[in-house]
């Protein structure tokens, strides 16, 4: 097979098959870019993400009357006077810059939608022609029309899908070179606030004639002794392509190299490559001594490939694996290294605070953390493929992921209907052959709620021919889908009186049942099909908001009571024969403002806020997936005008026994059902209540909520003080609003002004609030019950960032970031 006939433009990435992807020898979060940047060898992998010229169409509808094909936009041409446009760094979300309007899509959270275009100039040199040249697009959304120097390299529609192009022929070698590209997001492949613009990276990739195919090499890994002294045989399979007019003998060394940076194996062999041909080998090597990733020890492995050619180095690729084994059982759940692991899991979409699915790479391991803190141990990619930097983060911080691929079918819509088309499995290729080599990634999924065909003699078809795509790259994970009211075959409507019936569609072909929601089904599909393996792919969608605690559908508020997440997680924690589950969500996201509408323009299902603060369901589920005392009270104790009016005051935690507080007086102890929460009716008095958490009769833990002042100050607390000065870096700021003596007032709502100056920006704010409808990049933002948020992003030079919040009436706060060259 030729390469040129799998990247030929216009096939964006159909082919991606045989040639899928960038090369990921990035290590830690920023550190990534500038590592592949500075990469020595032969091989150049450029981050193309500064200094991007960006419009906005406004008001334009799709493709607002450009014929791409037909007639070459004035945009797009080498010479059009871009000056006036604004210059963007990416990655760049430019629909959640946008001012909300109750007209626009109320699933996609009230921000409008439109095309935009941006352009880029680079250089290569005149040493470069002759050479493999291409560029990678980690994700556009979506439908982008690529041109560089006045010629269409190609359109690519999927939003959430990789792509590249050749650009050998149409590169201007020795001179300058004009990237331009057209994005349209007005056609929705969800329902939910799915962005737009170049929101992930872009590459130039430059190598020799001879060379590593994009995602061509795979480390499969064979445990022995995994519970003594483990040890590995470990098969290498790598793709190389030779571009060139000449017949090649290629020499194919593979060194593995230990977490600790030691060699552990060397393997060579020679491959034969006629002009413009593809081809693999294969190399087994046997490791005696292997030390295996898992959720606590993160080890992972670098495989280098070297291809030599008449003596001569040629090509440099770094892959970085982890080891470990996966087992998923019908009676007794998901073992990991052949210890059982308990599927914590939270959904979640790709939209983050700010700066919407424009995230860069530091805020995806900012999200990992926040998840793990509340004892999260398990992600599931709802319902797309993520930015490579998530599942970096994955592995690196340790959690495990179920890899969702975005649809069935070849079609980009919401849902697949009976009779679609899936002839191209691109999408599916390109998920394995990207994501394969992590050790993070436990199964993969193909799809989410496809209730018109998920039961059907067609959806066993597309299914199974799915399945057959993803066994050419990977056969070492299972394959499943998260399937809702009518999975085990019972009739769509949640009818829970149906029985059970002969399984049909995805259920006949796939390895794991993932089921959403209807856990009083559980038994009977157990009994009935006892052989199955099941996992809550989907549980929860309760909803609450931080610090609200009566729901007032207009202003578009849910109260925390309403939170009671008990009755998601208790069916699954109490069967053993189910994996776990995936709670929706961990975060909240953009659209999708369930149970409201307008003005609230955000989920509220999350355990934790937009800005990753903890609703008090968070400590829920803290307190049941982890090992340590807690508990925690609410509500808040901050009612003035309610002195002596009932206050129910609920307590989630995990200790035997708790006692209740109010200003040293005991309303008593209870004893904490398991999986359970417990509560009082207490009249309301200024002061403090406080839970005393009792294990086997010792106190083991405390919480205590004091009535605070009125707001006097304001706190600035970073996630960290030092980044990396590459114009990517990016650390959320926490603004507390704080009364005399430093609590934060739970009821504040000052609005805070942010100044960010120095070595950085400002990137973007929030608060939490799923009805705040000030702009998500703007110099100012109000608190939401004592909270909100500020991004401070790197710029390209070192020094100080500062930053400084100031309110009417309230002390001023600054802090001082470093950014380091």
């Amino acid at each position: 097979m030729k390469r040129r006939d799998l990247i030929k433009a216009g096939m964006a990435v159909a082919a991606s098959a045989a040639l899928a992807g960038v090369c990921e020898s990035a290590k830690g979060q920023s550190a990534d870019l500038a590592g592949a940047i500075a990469a020595a060898g032969p091989r150049r992998h450029e981050l193309l993400d500064a200094n991007w010229r960006f419009q906005a169409l406004p008001g334009k509808s799709v493709d607002h009357g450009v014929n791409h094909a037909a007639a070459m936009p004035a945009q797009g041409a080498a010479d059009f006077d871009d000056s006036a446009w604004r210059i963007v760094q990416l990655p760049h979300d430019y629909i959640v810059e946008g001012k909300y309007d109750p007209k626009a899509n109320k699933g996609h959270g009230f921000l409008p939608v439109y095309p935009a275009w941006y352009r880029r100039h680079f250089a290569l040199a005149a040493s470069d022609s002759g050479k493999a040249v291409w560029l990678d697009f980690e994700g556009v959304y979506r439908d982008a029309h690529v041109y560089l120097n006045g010629k269409l390299l190609g359109r690519h529609q999927g939003g959430y899908t990789p792509f590249r192009f050749d650009i050998s022929k149409a590169a201007n070698f020795g001179g300058d070179n004009v990237l331009a590209v057209y994005v349209d997001p007005t056609k929705f492949e969800g329902w939910w606030y799915e962005g737009g613009g170049i929101y992930r990276h872009v590459w130039l990739n430059v190598a020799d004639p001879v060379h590593v195919l994009p995602w061509g090499v795979y480390a499969i890994s064979e445990v022995h002794n995994v519970r003594d002294k483990p040890s590995a045989d470990l098969t290498i399979q790598t793709s190389v392509v030779n571009e060139s007019r000449q017949q090649h003998t290629c020499e194919i060394v593979s060194t593995v190299s230990d977490p600790h940076g030691k060699s552990v194996a060397h393997i060579s062999n020679e491959l034969i490559l006629a002009p413009g041909e593809s081809g693999s080998i294969t190399q087994v090597t046997a490791l005696n001594h292997v030390a295996l990733w898992s959720l606590e020890n993160r080890n992972l492995y670098t495989l280098t490939t070297r291809i030599y050619r008449n003596g001569s180095l040629v090509d440099v690729h770094n892959q970085r694996f982890g080891i470990r084994t996966l087992r998923y059982d019908a009676n007794n759940g998901f073992f990991l290294n052949e210890q059982h692991v308990e599927l914590q899991g939270t959904c979640n979409h790709q939209d983050f605070v700010g700066v919407g699915i424009g995230a860069p790479d530091s805020l995806w391991y900012w999200r990992v953390r926040k998840l793990k803190e509340i004892g999260c141990n398990a992600v599931r990619c709802s319902h797309n493929l993520m930015a490579p930097a998530f599942y970096n983060a994955c592995d690196e911080l340790g959690m495990l992921v179920m890899d969702e691929n975005r649809r069935l079918g070849d079609d980009y819509g919401p849902k697949t209907a009976v009779g679609d088309p899936y002839k191209n499995m691109w999408h599916v290729d390109e998920m394995v052959l990207r994501d394969r080599n992590h050790p993070s990634i436990i199964m993969w999924s193909l799809c989410n709620e496809e209730y018109k065909v998920q039961n059907s003699h067609y959806g066993k078809e597309v299914f199974a021919a799915l399945m057959q795509s993803i066994h050419k790259y990977d056969r070492t994970r299972p394959i499943t889908c998260a399937m809702n009211g009518n999975w085990g075959n019972r009739q769509i409507g949640w009818d829970a009186s149906a029985d059970f019936h002969r399984l049909h569609g995805f259920e006949t072909v796939e390895n794991l049942q993932g089921c959403n929601y209807d856990p009083g089904n559980y038994d009977r599909f157990q009994k009935s099909y006892p052989h199955l393996k099941m996992f809550g792919s989907e549980i929860g969608s309760n909803t609450s908001d931080r610090g609200i605690y009566k729901t007032d559908i207009p202003r578009g508020l849910v109260s925390a009571y309403h939170g009671d997440p008990e009755n998601s997680w208790q069916p699954v924690a109490v069967r053993p024969f189910i994996a776990g589950g995936f709670v929706w969500t961990g975060f909240d996201y953009r659209g999708e403002p369930t149970p409201c509408g307008w003005p609230s323009i955000n989920s509220h299902f999350g355990l934790l806020d937009m800005c990753g603060f903890p609703k008090d369901v968070a400590m829920y589920y803290k307190a049941w997936w982890g090992d340590k005392p807690l508990v925690h009270l609410f509500p808040h104790w901050n009612w003035p005008g309610h002195e002596g009016k009932t206050i129910r005051v609920w307590c989630y935690g995990n200790c035997d026994k708790i006692e209740l507080r109010v200003n040293g007086t005991s309303y008593g102890t209870k004893a904490m059902p398991r999986l359970k929460h417990i509560q009082w009716d207490v009249p309301y008095a200024p002061g403090h209540i406080e839970a005393y958490g009792y294990n086997h009769g010792s106190l083991s833990a405390i919480h205590r909520i004091e009535t605070t002042g009125r707001p006097a100050a304001l706190l600035l607390t970073p996630d960290r003080y030092v980044l990396r000065a590459d114009g990517q870096d990016t650390v959320p700021i926490t603004v507390s609003v704080v009364d005399s003596a430093g609590r934060i007032v739970p009821t504040a709502d000052n609005k805070v002004r942010f100044s960010v100056t120095g070595a950085g920006v400002n990137a973007g704010v929030g608060n939490g609030d799923p009805a705040c409808l000030q702009p998500n990049q703007a110099n100012y933002r109000s608190a939401f019950n004592g909270l909100c948020m500020v991004l401070a992003r790197s710029n390209y030079t070192g020094g100080i960032i500062r930053v400084r919040a100031t309110a009417p009436n309230l002390q001023p706060a600054a802090v001082q970031l470093l950014a380091k060259t």
